[in-house]
């Protein structure tokens, strides 16, 4: 759900979370854990994609000669993967949760 949604919605990974945590049952320790393997299958495609796509732009701009040092993109990406796995799987984490509370704690029939 989180990789589906994720071009439409800016927090899809607390909606797949919340509906993994909701869907889980148990406790509130067992929906963050569900919401947390939840972020981590769908940082998956998403790294691939960026990967692709972070490949092609450095290969293109080292090989006009735009770029001095290839260095710095490398850095970049590292910085930026590690950025969006933590937004990712921190979010489905925290949806995961919310969904087991919303489950048990609340009278809403989803």
């Amino acid at each position: 759900m989180t990789t589906v949604l994720s071009g439409a919605l800016p927090f899809a990974p607390l909606v797949g979370g919340a509906a993994a945590g909701y869907l889980q049952g148990g406790s509130r320790t067992d929906g963050l854990r569900v919401g947390t393997v939840s972020g981590l299958f769908a940082v998956i495609p998403a790294a691939i994609v960026f990967t692709l796509v972070f490949s092609f732009v450095t290969t293109v701009l080292v090989g006009t000669g735009e770029v001095a040092a290839p260095a710095i993109f490398g850095f970049f990406f590292a910085v930026v993967a590690l950025f969006v796995v933590v937004f990712v799987v921190g979010l489905s984490a925290v949806g995961g949760w919310l969904g087991n509370y919303v489950r048990y704690e609340t009278d809403i029939d989803v």
